[in-house]
Parts: C-alpha cells; structure tokens; sequence
C-alpha cells in the first residue's frame, strides 16, 4: 500500500534560500542599478588602481547574481517540464544557488591574490576618486534599500533584500573611510587592506551557500531536517514494527521531499496514510510525501 501528500505550504521550517516573486518589479529595478553600478564600479577600480573599490564591486555582484540567479530560477521552476522530466525544474533553484557560490569563490580567489600582493608591495590609488566612487554605491545601494522598505516585516523575501542593500551601503562607505585614511596618511597598504577584509566577509558569507547548495545537489537532507529524528518519529508511529529505505532531499532550494517503507502487519488504511503525511508537513516541514506499508519485514532488508 502506497500513500502519497503533497502539501503547498511548509509549517514552521525555513530554508535558507528565498526566491523574489517574479512579478514583483522591485527586484527587476534592484537588479538594473545594482549591474550598472557594478559595471561602473569595476572599472573605475581598474582606473584607480584600487583593489579595495574591485572587491567593493564583487560584493555588489555578489547580491546581483543572487537576486538573478534566485529569480530566473524561480521562473524556471514554474515552467511546464514535460513528459520526461517528471519532477520539473525545481532542481535549477539548486542549481542557480550552487553556480552563485562557485562564481563568488572563483572572483573573490583573483582579488585576494591581487590584494595580497599589493598589501607587502603597496602601489599608489587616487584616494579621493575611490571616495567619489564608492560615495555613489551607498547612495545607489540606499536607494535601493528604500525600495524594500514597504513590506519587510511581512515578507521574508523583501526583508532579506532590503538588509542586503543596507550592508552594501555599510561596506560602500567602509571604502569611503579606507580612502580617507590614505588621502590624509598617504599609506598606500590600506587599499589592499580594505578589500581584504572585504573578500573575507564575501566568503564567510559564501561559504554557507555553496555547502549547502553542494549538498542539495548531492541530494542531501535539506539543512534544519535531522534524519534520524524523522526516522524515530516513522518508527514510534502505532503498529509500526520497523522503518527502512528512508530518504530525504530537496527537489527545490525550498521544497523537500520524502520517501520511507514502513513495515506494519496490519497495514494502513488511507486515514492512517493521510493523518501520518499531514504529520510529517506540520512537524519537518516536508512537504512532498510517499509511505510505503508493507506488511511483513523483508528478509534482505538490513537496515529494518
């Protein structure tokens, strides 16, 4: 006997990816200033010299990508897969978080070798230019903070947005103080300095993601799912002699689905069914269910 829920709402469990809303054009906006910006900015730390204003750029890039790659995926998901692809495209929000990472570790890699190199042999920046830039990051990245202002405490997508665009401000005007500081000192080694505090923070903050994103691509138990307790909880529920081929993974960066045979001698009729997959919704947050009951144990079964 097979029993099969498909719940659209998780109860009490968040992943740590959220996708923005298509149709919301506050992403689209966020989107165009902040790759402008980027472009702008990159190549104005090329003219100055300056690795600090780069790796200021990465950081920005590093919310563009997210927001793009987060966004294209979401729409992907929501397309129509096809006879063969039975479980759609869920799977490219995975996909988009663990491309995001790799491109940020690969980018952030270049800049501390630069800045490394630059740290113990110092060469000069246009102090006040690098000033001027990033002045320009933290009023485009507080401008756009200002978009997600409305709506963050009721949507974990704007709100996750809106403290995005405000740490970019903090870290553009971080730069502004590293330009001062050599403007008035004329200690050249603050440049590479700046922008390697900058990567670290970049990959402290990517590290997470590309574990995670990593593991959903290995079909890992999503993160907050402990395995063995949702194997007790199978095992304790009435009748059930024995639990095996439990299996738990993400067919999306916020869908996570589950499959496990449960050896019940008397079997399970559909309330049983219905009542353990509403369960395991409310209680793991699993949202896409399929119990297997079987009646007798298996001989070849080693993990019952």
């Amino acid at each position: 006997m097979h029993g099969h829920a498909h719940a659209g709402h998780n109860h009490g469990h968040d992943h740590a990816h959220h996708h923005p809303a298509p149709s919301d054009k506050r992403y689209t906006i966020a989107i165009a200033l902040n790759l402008s910006f980027v472009l702008v900015e990159a190549a104005a730390g090329f003219f100055a010299n300056s690795t600090a204003l780069l790796s200021d750029a990465a950081h920005n890039l590093s919310d563009v990508l997210g927001l793009a790659l987060a966004g294209g995926a979401a729409w992907l998901a929501k397309q129509q897969s096809g006879e063969q692809r039975t479980y759609g495209y869920s799977k490219a929000t995975v996909l988009a978080a663990l491309a995001n990472a790799l491109v940020l570790v690969i980018a952030c890699g270049g800049i501390l070798w630069e800045a490394t190199s630059r740290f113990f042999r110092p060469e000069e920046t246009q102090p006040v230019f690098v000033m001027a830039v990033a002045a320009l990051g933290v009023l485009i990245n507080g401008a756009t903070a200002m978009l997600f202002l409305a709506g963050r405490k009721e949507d974990v997508n704007v709100r996750g947005a809106y403290l995005h665009m405000l740490a970019d401000a903090g870290v553009s005007a971080a730069v502004i103080v590293a330009g001062a500081a050599i403007f008035f000192t004329q200690l050249q080694w603050i440049d590479p300095a700046t922008s390697i505090v900058v990567v670290l923070l970049i990959l402290w903050g990517t590290w997470g993601l590309l574990r995670e994103s990593l593991d959903l691509a290995l079909d890992a138990a999503p993160r907050g799912i402990v395995v063995a307790d949702v194997r007790a909880f199978l095992a304790a529920q009435p009748g059930v002699t024995a639990v095996h081929d439990l299996h738990i993974w993400a067919m999306g960066a916020t869908k996570p689905a589950m499959t496990a045979h449960l050896v019940r001698p008397e079997g399970g009729d559909d309330a049983f069914l219905a009542a353990l997959s509403e369960a395991i919704v409310h209680r793991f947050g699993i949202s896409h269910v399929t119990i297997q009951i079987e009646r007798a144990q298996r001989d070849d079964c080693e993990h019952c």
